[in-house]
């Protein structure tokens, strides 16, 4: 596509939506638990739930995303994606919340993949980490802007209004793909054609490569999400921090990644993809040993801890993502990214799950054994770098 960077902004603004509507779960963590009356276990059920609907959604989509103008089907999730979210804004109460989550969940998993095919056929490899810095910078930007506004929105109004809000943001995004996306069809244009549906599982099936490609993308979900449920909530209920005050979290860490990110993605086209990751993984271990034993510390302290996680645990990802979507071949990595969002969903409702069996509210009211969850993810983390170095990089064809 002849404007790259438009194109990249473009699919930015799709991640920073699906991000926020993702993200924005767990700082309303502890008021969703009130509101609702629910257990920690109940809740992590609601950021199982999107996860696992998403799983099933991408797995379906892998027989069919690459047989399609990738335009219309980006157009055609975002538009579900942006319905569910509203819905979910509409709910009644936790049954119709945690329908509304897994309506929302079946286009929203698939987005991400789709957006990472895009990147991935429009953008050379020499160039591709930088991209994928670019496009997860919307990670970061949703962190500043987007998740303290909701934050914001929900104690001053209602926690339905961040939903609303991202809902109608999603509408206009639709808008603009429509508008300004031009036809993307260069993935049929390769010497072996489109792959068929079921062809997409046997290459997998057969290709060594490809499947540690998602074995390394399960381990790196389990390295996160298996604490990133809970941080917001420990902040809260152990060290203090109000329901607006939680909104320095992803204000503070969101700042660093915005600046941070695309430094990794330049870094990694330099040096190399496995090495950055394996620094960043290393710097990862202590920060998330340090955030999940943290004590009684002051709130400046607490925000110094969560931040350095979050530039860590962003700047291994984008090295990560880069190495994963060079296993495959243009004509099946649409395909072949849907089945590993999928592997994606499912391992990060497996996480949500595993870190809500782990975690108790204690009669006190604060949580306990959230350093049990931490051992979880470092251990998962070790597993993912192991991998990492497995994995070989055989990119040919751009759009």
């Amino acid at each position: 596509m002849k404007n790259e960077k438009f194109l990249l902004l473009l699919l930015a603004l799709v991640q920073f939506a699906h991000i926020i509507d993702f993200m924005i779960i767990m700082p309303l963590g502890a008021q969703f638990m009130d509101i609702f009356q629910i257990s920690p276990q109940q809740f992590s059920l609601i950021v199982s739930s999107y996860a696992l609907s998403a799983f099933v959604m991408s797995l379906l989509g892998a027989l069919f995303i690459d047989r399609f103008d990738r335009k219309k089907i980006l157009l055609n999730l975002f538009i579900g994606f942006a319905l569910g979210t509203i819905a979910c804004s509409m709910a009644t109460g936790y049954l119709s919340f945690l329908a509304a989550r897994c309506l929302t969940g079946a286009f929203g998993g698939m987005l991400s993949a789709l957006v990472l095919s895009i990147v991935a056929d429009s953008v050379p490899f020499e160039r591709r980490s930088s991209a994928m810095g670019i496009i997860m910078t919307a990670f970061s930007v949703a962190s500043v802007v987007g998740v303290p506004t909701g934050i914001f929105l929900a104690a001053e109004f209602s926690w339905r209004m961040p939903f609303a809000a991202v809902g109608f943001l999603a509408l206009f995004g639709c808008i603009l793909i429509y508008k300004y996306i031009p036809s993307m069809t260069g993935h049929f244009n390769t010497e072996k054609g489109v792959s068929s549906p079921w062809s997409v599982i046997a290459n997998i099936a057969k290709n060594k490569n490809q499947r540690s490609a998602l074995l390394f993308s399960t381990a790196l979900m389990l390295g996160h999400f298996t604490i990133i449920p809970f941080i917001a909530p420990y902040m809260q209920l152990n060290i203090g921090f109000s329901d607006h005050q939680v909104a320095y979290i992803y204000l503070a860490g969101g700042t660093l990644t915005v600046f941070l990110l695309p430094l990794f993605g330049k870094i990694a086209d330099k040096v190399g993809n496995a090495q950055v990751f394996t620094v960043a993984s290393f710097f990862a271990l202590f920060s998330i040993w340090v955030l999940t034993n943290l004590g009684t510390v002051s709130i400046v302290l607490a925000l110094v801890v969560t931040s350095s996680y979050f530039v860590v645990s962003s700047g291994r990802s984008v090295p990560a993502t880069t190495m994963v979507t060079s296993v495959v071949s243009p004509e099946s990595r649409g395909g072949f990214m849907s089945v590993r969002s999928s592997v994606n969903q499912l391992a990060l409702g497996l996480a949500s799950l595993i870190s809500g069996s782990i975690v108790v509210k204690n009669s006190s009211g604060t949580l306990d054994n959230y350093e049990y969850a931490g051992y979880v993810a470092i251990i998962m983390s070790l597993v993912a770098v192991g991998i990492a170095w497995r994995l070989k990089l055989n990119d040919t064809g751009v759009e």
